[in-house]
């Protein structure tokens, strides 16, 4: 199977195009490969799919958004742009468009599988999740309460009050298409346009459920489980593919995009896959050495601190830190623990601390020369 190309490469416009350009840029090769224009060619015709599903994508501002994050993968079925079959889907989704464009062209050929029948697909659903660093280390299973539309269990989410669904629509006769002959850009054409009695369902509701309204969806609280990978950071969006509100009569539901925020620490900071510790080391351990204890997201540990120890020095610990994940979600690597080390120095002695300071005072030991001051303001300032 023949690897996905970038969505702004297909449409021929920079990562940071407005949404304008990135209409026009589609407008511009749907004209060039659409099949009016090309009768046969079946690279024209893969093409025009590409197109059509570059531009899903990247003219939904919340697809948008998660395709920038994490590429093709973030994108998760059809709904999020999983790509066009056929170019019955294309026009289903995007017939509209193409009749303000005036490009109508031959529907009908396109629109035997289903009738040209439009399925209503239902608004996606945002919700926001604190994790914690330990939860971000490993990945987390989540249970949320979800205040969305669910289909109606009354009628079955079918809207009708018998449960059977909607009766042929007269004045399509179910195709949830009408002809129009219109100009267009390639000269006189017939154009199929969405139905205005069914609205391009092919079915209208005569005894509407009366507890949904006809629609087929009801307001409800529901309890949905979601899995974050681990590694994520604040900010990015995990999408749960058909979690999101049903659609009316049966449609295609729409998704949960799980937006992550993060808890601060206690102890430890983020940078990146990093962690970042401030270790404060009181005088006689700075001098002398010896070991104390570190907070790390799997518990304490203890850290050897070698004599002489001065402050601004930075001590790793390898693999301490975050998952390190691709745009695909796929870990490649961990995170390390940096440890800021700092001196604590005393501000207040007492007679006796005074008195053994001075006796240190005047020893060779304890006097910088100009190689420890060179080394010491090195290690602080860089």
């Amino acid at each position: 199977m023949a690897e996905k190309r970038d969505y702004y490469e297909v449409l021929g416009v920079e990562k940071n195009a407005s949404a304008d350009e990135i209409k026009k840029a589609y407008r511009k090769k749907a004209i060039q490969y659409h099949p009016d224009k090309n009768p046969g060619d079946k690279e024209a015709e893969e093409k025009f799919k590409e197109a059509a599903e570059a531009y899903e994508v990247l003219s939904d501002p919340q697809k948008r958004q998660r395709y920038d994050q994490f590429g093709h993968a973030g994108m998760g079925g059809a709904a999020g742009g999983g790509g066009f079959t056929n170019m019955e889907d294309v026009f289903s989704q995007f017939g509209d468009l193409f009749e303000s464009w005036g490009m109508g062209g031959h529907f009908s050929s396109f629109f035997g599988g289903r009738g040209g029948q439009r399925v209503r697909r239902g608004s996606d659903l945002r919700v926001k999740v604190r994790l914690t660093l330990e939860e971000i280390a490993t990945g987390a299973d989540k249970k949320i309460k979800v205040k969305k539309l669910v289909p109606c269990t009354h009628c079955q989410g079918t809207g009708s009050a018998d449960g059977k669904g909607g009766e042929t629509c007269s004045t399509c006769r179910g195709t949830g298409r009408v002809v129009r002959t219109r100009s267009g850009i390639f000269g006189m054409m017939q154009v199929q346009e969405a139905c205005p009695t069914c609205g391009g369902e092919g079915k209208v509701i005569r005894n509407k459920c009366p507890y949904c309204g006809g629609e087929g969806v009801v307001r409800d609280d529901e309890i949905i489980s979601i899995h974050i990978p681990a590694g994520v950071s604040g900010g990015m969006q995990i999408p749960v593919e058909g979690k999101g509100n049903a659609a009316p009569h049966g449609g295609i539901a729409g998704d949960l995009l799980v937006l992550i925020e993060e808890e601060k620490h206690p102890a430890l900071e983020r940078e990146g896959s990093d962690l970042i510790y401030n270790l404060l080391l009181d005088m006689p351990t700075a001098i002398l050495g010896g070991q104390v204890k570190i907070p790390t997201l799997q518990g304490e540990a203890k850290i050897s601190i070698t004599p002489g120890t001065q402050p601004g020095k930075v001590l790793r610990m390898r693999g301490k830190g975050l998952p390190v994940i691709d745009q695909y979600a796929r870990q490649y690597g961990t995170g390390d623990l940096l440890i800021n080390v700092g001196v604590y120095i005393p501000e207040n002695l007492d007679k006796e601390e005074k008195a053994l300071i001075e006796q240190l005072k005047d020893s060779p030991n304890i006097a910088p020369n100009s190689s420890d001051k060179k080394n010491f303001f090195k290690n602080i300032f860089g």
